[in-house]
């Protein structure tokens, strides 16, 4: 192929790659002049059945690209709480005139929306496409590819890396945080729900987070739970029955949703902080690749549509020379408050004892929140919207 098939390429079909590639194309770029490429098939990416959380400004990104509505919870109240500590506070979507502060939904049923929204703008991706090696010169990018016998290569000016994580390879060689915490991920039911609140319980290992799936297809009463905590805690929950497991959820959780009475699959995974964007001349990282957050306040999906808008906007004909750099100085404030902010609240858990002044501050701090109107209302517009 030669060195002029596609202006961009996009490594990654996931989300935030999908909604670049579709952005793009609304900005005017050709659509047969973007290669989005993926090692896993689209129908592998839909299958995909993880919760994920969705602001109200990812809603807005969405909209923009034609992948809302998609089959989503509505989260109207979010309460946020300490446990066995006072320091308590609710955040209404009624306070900010938005007809719900975010969505809780399916991995896959967001990708399959953007996917369809990406083909509707002319956009075919590359599918299953695995990138090999990378070689970067003054002119173009060339990507070495294994997948497809026709395709052993391609080179584009601009390449987006939109996919990976902390614990992939290149997040092991960036700057990171090690949080020295597991995130038990399962899907719970409750006996008494309350529709369309979501909440946060900080214990004294980490956050605790359920929330709400209760439109259809999934029953009344479930949940989606993010329960973080240190290793060996985690070592000795997961073998645990289900009885037991949802005995020590509830004991962490308290009786606000009364007894706990069903668990999915569990899974555990570690966390920590890639909190290190790499840009060159011709290639830049957005969404996880970027940075991967803690998930204490369900950010990084959001914080990379966030990614995904910028710089498609930056990159719409016709980009100028310093566009990626343009693109970095533009994000940095957005950036580094949603990383302060959930490092913070990250770090208070994972490095202090339990019961330690921090904690104790933290959970003032929430009640004092819970006063203060202003204050509430920077936190939950930071949440929807990010720094703008």
């Amino acid at each position: 192929m030669s060195a002029t098939d596609y202006d961009i390429a996009i490594c990654g079909a996931g989300p935030v790659g999908l909604c670049l590639a579709a952005l793009l194309a609304r900005h005017g770029m050709a659509p047969a002049r973007i290669a989005l490429i993926d090692a896993r098939t689209l129908q592998q990416a839909e299958r995909d059945p993880r919760s994920i959380a969705l602001s109200h400004g990812s809603r807005q990104i969405l909209e923009t690209v034609g992948a809302w509505p998609l089959p989503a919870t509505p989260i109207e109240q979010i309460h946020v709480s300490r446990r066995g500590h006072f320091g308590r506070t609710l955040i209404d979507r009624a306070d900010h005139g938005v007809p719900a502060l975010g969505y809780v939904g399916r991995y896959g049923a967001l990708v399959a929306a953007l996917a369809a929204a990406a083909e509707r703008a002319g956009v075919h991706a590359l599918r299953p496409l695995r990138i090999v090696a990378s070689h970067e010169d003054e002119t173009a990018v060339t990507l070495e590819l294994d997948g497809r016998p026709d395709l052993p290569r391609l080179t584009a000016p601009i390449v987006v890396q939109a996919e990976g994580g902390v614990f992939s390879d290149q997040g092991a060689r960036a700057r990171h945080h090690d949080y020295r915490q597991v995130a038990i991920v399962a899907e719970v039911t409750v006996e008494a729900p309350q529709p369309r609140r979501a909440f946060e319980r900080f214990t004294d290992e980490g956050p605790l987070a359920l929330l709400p799936q209760q439109e259809a297809p999934a029953p009344a009463g479930n949940y989606a739970l993010v329960w973080c905590m240190r290793p060996d805690s985690a070592e000795r929950l997961m073998p645990l029955t289900d009885a037991e497991f949802l005995q020590r959820l509830g004991a962490a959780f308290g009786t606000r949703l009364g007894r706990m009475t069903g668990i999915g699959r569990r899974n555990a995974y570690p966390l920590g902080l890639n909190a290190q964007p790499a840009v060159t001349a011709r290639t830049v990282a957005i969404g996880n690749a970027a940075q991967t957050l803690h998930p204490v306040a369900g950010q990084g999906l959001n914080l990379g549509l966030r990614d995904a808008a910028v710089l498609a906007r930056l990159l719409a004909p016709p980009a100028a020379p310093d566009a990626l750099h343009s693109f970095v100085a533009a994000r940095r404030a957005d950036r580094g408050l949603t990383i302060r902010i959930t490092d913070a609240m990250a770090r208070v858990f994972a490095s202090a004892p339990d019961g330690a002044l921090s904690q104790t501050l933290l959970g003032f701090g929430l009640g004092t929140l819970d006063l203060l109107a202003p204050a509430r209302k920077l936190l939950a517009e930071q949440m929807m919207y990010g720094h703008r």
